[in-house]
């Protein structure tokens, strides 16, 4: 399964169906679409607040550590 994987944020590019419900729920805009999927554009503006994760209906984005 390929996954792009930070400190912060990882996200299981498989699982994302490309909805951009995680990128409307940023309040930093630390994600974009891309190709479909979900992209982390900006990993050091994000504060860890979890809107991403708790928003996915796909569970394809999560905080590191998890």
């Amino acid at each position: 399964m390929k996954a792009l994987k930070s400190e912060k944020l990882n996200v299981e590019e498989e699982l994302c169906k490309g909805c951009g419900i995680c990128v409307t729920f940023c309040p930093k805009n630390v994600l974009k679409i891309e190709d479909g999927k979900v992209a982390i554009v900006d990993i050091d503006s994000c504060i860890q607040c979890g809107l991403c994760e708790l928003r996915c209906p796909d569970y394809a984005i999560y905080l590191g550590g998890k």
